[in-house]
């Protein structure tokens, strides 16, 4: 080998290079640990609330030693921006991904115009966007066109508008302004996604991870370690947009009125019964009782608005009080058209907004009468905003102090002026719920400086003053799609994920040493060098590592072996046929290129195709695998060559590429492979079949979340349950298609439901995690809360460990992406067989075996979807699977069909012969890779965790069936096609071109 020189300084300086990237990890992983320890040295297991109290002083700690030296090259704080970012299903934390409203920038365009063409196409367009891949805003330009008549996009009260007018003129045609809307709408959710990239900066989590996903108006946010679940969904959705309005006084008679009107009315349009009378001991019931009677007796009547409103407090600005539970019911009955229009004249553009709660324990809330106008327009928007900060008012409380600009100060005179002159107040509102409305009790004020104020938490002012710097979104940001996991779910990730891990590279590292002797334990050396290179790249990379992210790391060490198993075997051949051991060396290693470049390569195309298509943990996996392929080919060529040539250059030195045990295994193997095909295709045609029945007309397979949309949470219990039990229990809390089954513990379950699959927003979220804590409540430990139920809140194994949410239309891209991932890395792959070996036959054979395993697969899961003790839904995890196997079976007969090549084009195919030849000379590789790969898988199965089992299932069939298929079905369906010229002796001519073009 030439440049050896060479290749020890780059292999040196890599390994280093490694080594130093990974060092940043071991330094933050120390001094955690140490701030962990001081922690709970300070605060004992006893105090209330200790491991949330530990967290914030493991923090100050760590904040006050930040910017120490640590090894005298680096400190934590820049350790912390270099180590190896660790993803959700590890670290625990959340993922979502927004769906930013185009349809919201669309009105916003239009100056939301009442142009009834306009709104129309936008309703069209909501309907067509159910069923279809193409944006949103290309569907409304489809059914504008559909509607238009002789309406324009230019036309003054759409797009021709002030605030367009220069980009946009009433001349314009229709062509000529789409693309101005497009150019539009993408500074939109650009503006967007700035918008968040500053929020989330604020939130104060290390490693996040935002990003846009294409022309879609998807964003996708990570918040890797995020404990306080909430907080980040309420940081990530809400628009923060921020209004000020004027109060009307409280006790204006117009108010009296129309609450006498309104309640008439609604007695002729709504169903009420008069409810029982019950005693109660609530702050509700203290303030019903002190409601007196009025004229018309109204407590002896149904009365649909008196039954909930409560009088205001005296001295507030607010109009009425309601309680929580009822405000949904109150805020249905005052957006009625029929009630609107009896608002007297004065009164009639009033704007009804609540109160925010202070609290989860307050249950009631005021309702405030906003002064408004035709257009809903406040009196002053967010806009005006220059600064905010989070601050503490005159009486110590957490406040948000805010500074406006000069516009805004000159309007905030004005409305404080008009508020002292009439005695109302100024409701500071933000995403349409009052927080606070002082009254003026001074006259005007200059300057521009007004504060928030309200019962909030110290993290409250920080998240309100963040959002209002970094801006509003211009467009409603919906969660369609989240997975959020609990801390403790994350550090069993760990612990399951590298006791896999360490166990599979045991096996495997002694299994090389047992088979090859000391070339096995040169190949060990390789194979950890390549080990720390991949996690050095991850790490130099800013990727993120995973669970399936380790499972890919596993696999590289299946095909590393694999790539030194192909040189020693082939070394093997050479020392056979009495080559000396260099020359044997050499052309061993030089013979096997070929076919790992060719095995490495159909490897990396579907890692390629999974990358691209696939997202979160899924891409980990991708990533890890394609680094995997790389590094692993650097060491199997050049690191274990150069290990092996200056072995065997010492005097007195014998290698001999085995042990006693294993020298003469697989040797003189003369199987008739191609004679028993037919009984190979008869067995995968009934195996075929069977499953093809199953997928068809029987159990069919149980899809996941991912492709049909819906709600997943995995609960765990102190003692076992019962899974009917609670999915009976549940089903009449949800209604039917609520799924529940053990997953994995018997104390532990996983519940599925599309439950409001359609309606976004937290305040959903929220309600089904009530809902699910009232049903099961029996069967968790005395004493739990709510708060300790669910997901992520704390330390605590107990409640939700994990939940993910996908909305219906992105569940339908998943399901599109992953077809198109399979029907991509199949048509990529019949390609490159086809330049390879130049002959249509070849690409036939493989893609016949990839069909065939793949339906085995899907097959299995279908028949044995229900049976088994583990999830086998398919969801995006499968289909990296079924990648997976399509790359390895791809790679076992890639590894046969170039040792066909090589044979024939030597001896020519004497009918067939040869072919057995060569398969049978392949043998020894094809068994050892196969059960290295299925020991190592056997091990994640095992060890891994429960959220693997379903992954590596599926793996662990492709490689046995990806096995058998590259002997009997591959090899036979290639002969097959190419019968009549091998007997003819044209097929040997056709072998021998394609190599001579090489």
């Amino acid at each position: 080998m030439q440049n050896k020189g060479l290749i020890k300084l780059f292999a040196l300086l890599f390994g280093l290079v490694s080594i130093y990237q990974l060092s940043y990890t071991f330094i933050t992983s120390k001094v955690e640990k140490e701030a962990q320890v001081f922690a709970a040295s300070r605060i004992s297991e006893s105090e209330a609330d200790h491991i949330s109290k530990r967290e914030t002083l493991a923090a100050s700690y760590l904040d006050s030693i930040g910017g120490n030296s640590v090894f005298g090259y680096t400190n934590y704080n820049e350790a912390k921006k270099k180590e190896l970012n660790k993803g959700l299903d590890l670290k625990g934390g959340i993922n979502v991904t927004l769906q930013i409203s185009v349809k919201d920038i669309l009105k916003g365009l239009a100056n939301n115009t009442k142009n009834p063409v306009f709104n129309k196409a936008l309703a069209d367009a909501d309907a067509l966007s159910k069923d279809s891949d193409d944006t949103y805003v290309e569907l409304f330009f489809e059914a504008f066109d559909k509607i238009k008549g002789e309406t324009k996009l230019a036309s003054p009260d759409i797009f021709a508008n002030k605030a367009l007018s220069e980009e946009v003129n009433f001349q314009m045609s229709d062509d000529a302004v789409k693309p101005v809307i497009r150019k539009k709408i993408d500074e939109s959710i650009v503006s967007a996604f700035e918008v968040l990239r500053e929020r989330i900066d604020g939130f104060g989590v290390t490693q996040p991870n935002i990003q846009r996903e294409g022309n879609s108006g998807r964003i996708l946010v990570e918040l890797p370690g995020a404990r306080d679940i909430a907080r980040a969904q309420s940081l990530l959705s809400s628009t923060a947009q921020l209004e000020f309005w004027e109060t009307y006084k409280q006790g204006n008679p117009s108010f009296n009125n129309f609450l006498i009107s309104a309640n008439e009315k609604l007695k002729t349009i709504v169903d009420i019964k008069k409810p029982e009378p019950e005693v109660l001991e609530s702050e509700i019931d203290s303030l019903l009782s002190d409601v007196a009677a009025d004229s018309l007796d109204l407590a002896s009547q149904v009365n649909p608005l008196y039954d909930l409103l409560i009088p205001a407090n005296p001295g507030t600005n607010a109009m009425f009080r309601a309680a929580i539970k009822d405000t949904a019911q109150l805020g249905a009955y005052l957006r009625m058209p029929e009630i609107r229009r009896l608002l007297p004249a004065d009164i009639q553009f009033t704007k009804f907004v609540w109160e925010r709660p202070t609290s989860e324990e307050v249950e009631v809330i005021d309702l405030y009468a906003l002064k408004s106008n035709r257009d809903a327009t406040p009196r002053i928007s967010g806009d005006v905003v220059s600064d905010a900060r989070d601050d503490f008012d005159q009486f110590n409380k957490p406040a948000v102090s805010m500074t406006m600009n000069t516009k805004g100060a000159k309007l905030w005179e004005k409305l404080t002026g008009d508020a002292y002159s009439n005695q109302t107040g100024i409701a500071i509102v933000l995403d349409n719920k009052v927080y606070t409305a002082p009254g003026v009790s001074t006259g005007p004020i200059t300057g521009g400086r007004s504060e928030i104020t309200g019962n909030f938490t110290i993290n409250e002012t920080k998240d309100i003053s963040n959002v209002l710097r970094a801006g509003k979104l211009p467009a409603s940001a919906e969660i369609i799609q989240s997975e959020i996991v609990g801390p403790s779910l994350g550090q069993e990730a760990i612990d399951s994920g590298f006791m896999s891990f360490l166990i599979a590279m045991a096996i495997v590292l002694l299994w090389m040493i047992a088979y090859y002797g000391k070339a096995g334990a040169f190949a060990d050396i390789a194979l950890l060098l390549n080990i720390l290179l991949i996690f050095g790249v991850l790490t130099s990379l800013n990727a993120v590592l995973t669970l399936p992210g380790i499972a890919g790391i596993v696999l590289t060490i299946g095909m590393s072996v694999d790539a030194n198993v192909l040189i020693f075997e082939r070394i093997k051949e050479e020392l056979a046929k009495g080559k000396g051991k260099s020359q044997a060396v050499s052309d061993g290693f030089g013979n096997a290129l070929s076919s790992i470049l060719d095995a490495n390569i159909t490897t990396g195309l579907t890692a390629i195709i999974l990358f691209v298509f696939g997202s979160g943990p899924i891409k980990g996996f991708a990533t890890t695998l394609l680094i995997g392929i790389l590094t692993s080919l650097f060491t199997a060529i050049f690191i274990t060559r150069l290990l092996v040539d200056w072995y065997i250059s010492g005097k007195g030195r014998t290698l001999d590429f085995s042990t006693g045990a294993t020298k003469n295994l697989f040797k003189n193997i003369s199987i008739n492979f191609l004679g028993k095909r037919k009984i190979a295709y008869v067995i995968s045609a009934i195996l075929v079949g069977v499953g093809l029945f199953s997928l068809f007309f029987g159990a069919g397979l149980q899809q996941g979340v991912d492709f049909v949309g819906g709600r997943s949470y995995q609960v765990r219990f102190e003692q076992q349950v019962n899974p009917s039990e609670i999915a009976s229990e549940l089903n009449t809390v949800f209604g039917s298609g609520t799924n529940v089954k053990t997953y994995g513990e018997s104390n532990q379950i996983k519940i599925t439901t599309p439950y409001k699959v359609d309606v976004e927003g937290i305040e959903v979220d929220t309600e089904i995690q009530e809902k699910l804590f009232t049903a099961l409540q029996k069967y968790l430990p005395d004493g739990i809360s709510q708060q300790d139920f669910n997901v992520g809140s704390n330390e605590a194994s107990i409640g939700i460990l994990q939940s993910v949410k996908v909305g219906p239309t992105i569940a339908d891209d998943i399901k599109n992406n992953a077809f198109l991932a399979i029907l991509g890395s199949l048509a990529v792959v019949f390609l490159y067989i086809l330049i390879r070996f130049r002959k249509w036959q070849f690409s036939l054979g493989a893609v016949v075996a990839v069909f065939h395993d793949v339906l085995i697969v899907l097959g299995i899961f279908s028949l044995l979807g229900k049976i088994m003790p583990f999830n086998m839904e398919i969801d995006q995890a499968f289909i990296a699977a079924i990648l997976t196997v399509i790359g390895y079976s791809l790679n076992d007969t890639v590894v046969v069909f170039d040792r066909i090549r090589e044979i024939i084009a030597e001896r020519g195919w004497n009918k067939g012969e040869n072919v057995n030849s060569a398969i049978n000379s392949t043998l020894g590789r094809t068994l050892n890779t196969s059960l290295t790969t299925l020991v190592v898988l056997l091990a994640i199965f095992i060890f891994g965790g429960e959220s693997l089992r379903g992954f590596m299932f599926a793996m662990i069939i492709g490689v046995v069936v990806g096995t058998y298929s590259s002997v009997f079905i591959a090899t036979p369906v290639m002969f097959d096609t190419l019968k009549k010229k091998i007997l003819s002796g044209k097929a040997d001519t056709i072998i021998n071109d394609s190599k001579e073009k090489e």
